[in-house]
């Protein structure tokens, strides 16, 4: 262990010139007194940065940290103490084995050569024994499946660590988006659906921002602003805005009676026009689409789905299959309309009236229903300058091109893939709070997702690739 020159005498809230970075050997710990304080700096390998800890043992209350071993262990790095072998994060100064025990951590960084450790700890969250100070704030954009699902795991994880505000465009809590067609259908009601309501939010001690969209991050002050005027700062930011329904660019799309199939207010609209009007028209054979289908004829419309490709559900089931779904789904009264391409929907008295197809056929529609599919949300993302293909750009960690900012679920865009089933979102929300929780370093892998669709007793799985090349072996059971 190096000793370094006694900062004692200097004020709180500067910037302390301790050594040169070379003054420090690598792989092991240097002390220095740092107004009134005994602090531990690490310098791990021939990184160009320095890790500044409290030097007191909080078992022993010996200043012996500096003397402790780096290591790793659980995906963190590590010093672990030369008295007791208790392991402590060099990045957030948690120990591993007792969760109420930890050390300061103190600001560094390096110029010229220099290593400056900042005179105050960083804020940190608040713990049984009260070491720390203050909690950090954390904004949540998008009240939806992947960021509040995030939030639990993050409030399982950390409890404490943050002062949390969560913004919601919609009126609702939370609420399981996968469950709409059930409502839609009258299996379900929306308050079957309902995760997480209003009192939840308040009950955890969270600010819920309801019914008022963010519409703006100013990265530079770190702060989000919302559509009716609040402002909210934070520290860290998580962005889960999902995905905007795809309407394709066709005559009288904006006519009264087409709409999207995407959350409780366009179930709300189908619902009241289903006690009113007759027939529908649901374009989009996809997992989406069936869905809205079979809802719409269990509350009694003539339902007809155009689909533009030769088969439905083309990307998830081979031909075979999906033959067998039409089948089963015609036998429930619903039209299945293949190779259909959609020329224009016309009106009348600026309302819907029918349908004309690329061939000239001519159906009636009291409405439409779009599902040809979803498109990331990234407007938000990208007017505050964030790195946007056609998702936020995320890493391994789920963190965007700005390290203060994080994305998850069908808004971002990892590895060159989007998403937009629920299992790969519960990967990315676990993998986003235990990076937030300072819990490691894991990392997220896309899985292999089966698709699984019941349409009125119809029960589909589709794993994995489904058609066949010249070097596979089909086994049909």
């Amino acid at each position: 262990m190096t000793n370094l020159k006694d900062m004692s005498m200097l004020p709180e809230n500067q910037w302390v010139d301790v050594c040169n970075l070379d003054d420090i050997t690598p792989n092991t710990g240097a002390g220095a007194l740092i107004a009134g304080q005994s602090v531990a700096l690490f310098r791990v390998g021939n990184e160009k940065r320095i890790y500044a800890l409290s030097n007191k043992d909080p078992f022993s209350q010996a200043n012996v940290m500096a003397r402790g071993i780096i290591g790793d262990l659980q995906g963190e790095r590590v010093i672990a103490s030369p008295i007791y072998k208790q392991h402590f994060s060099l990045a957030t100064g948690r120990c591993l084995e007792d969760k109420d025990q930890k050390l300061l951590v103190f600001p560094t960084k390096i110029e010229n050569g220099r290593v400056w450790v900042g005179a105050v700890p960083q804020k940190t969250y608040i713990t049984n024994n009260g070491i720390s100070q203050e909690k950090l704030k954390l904004v949540l954009i998008g009240n939806g499946l992947a960021g509040m699902r995030c939030l639990e795991d993050l409030l399982d994880m950390a409890p404490d660590r943050y002062e949390v505000t969560v913004i919601g465009e919609e009126p609702w809590g939370n609420y399981n988006r996968i469950m709409l067609s059930p409502v839609l259908s009258g299996e379900k009601t929306i308050e079957d659906i309902m995760l997480h309501p209003h009192a939840w939010y308040s009950d955890k001690g969270i600010k819920f921002i309801a019914d008022d969209p963010a519409i703006k991050i100013d990265r530079t002050r770190k702060t989000v602003h919302t559509e009716k005027g609040e402002t909210v700062d934070y520290d860290r930011l998580i962005i889960a805005t999902g995905s905007k329904p795809f309407i394709p660019p066709v005559q009288g799309v904006d006519l009264k009676g087409v709409i999207s199939f995407r959350d409780i207010y366009d179930v709300n609209t189908m619902i009241k026009y289903c006690e009113t009007k007759k027939n529908a028209v649901v374009i989009g054979g996809g997992l989406l689409g069936l869905e809205a289908a079979y809802g719409l004829k269990q509350r009694g419309m003539n339902v007809t789905v155009l689909h533009l490709m030769d088969r439905i559900m083309e990307r998830q089931l081979d031909g075979r299959a999906s033959r067998m779904l039409r089948h089963s789904i015609e036998e429930k009264g619903i039209k299945i309309i293949t190779e259909a391409n959609t020329e224009a929907l016309i009106g009348k008295n600026g309302h819907v009236s029918q349908i004309r197809l690329k061939d000239g056929t001519l159906l009636d529609a009291d409405l439409v229903v779009f599902a040809v599919g979803i498109r990331p949300n990234i407007t938000l993302a990208q007017s505050a300058g964030l790195r946007c293909n056609r998702g936020i750009l995320v890493n391994d960690t789920m963190q965007t091109f700005d390290p203060s900012i994080y994305a998850v679920g069908e808004c971002i865009e990892h590895r060159n893939q989007t998403f937009g089933l629920v299992e790969p979102l519960w990967g990315q929300a676990f993998i986003c709070a235990t990076h937030l929780a300072e819990h490691g370093s894991l990392t997220f892998k896309s899985p292999t997702v089966p698709t699984q669709l019941k349409v009125s007793g119809v029960d589909v799985f589709s794993a994995g690739n489904f058609e066949p090349k010249e070097d596979y072996e089909d086994i049909i059971l």
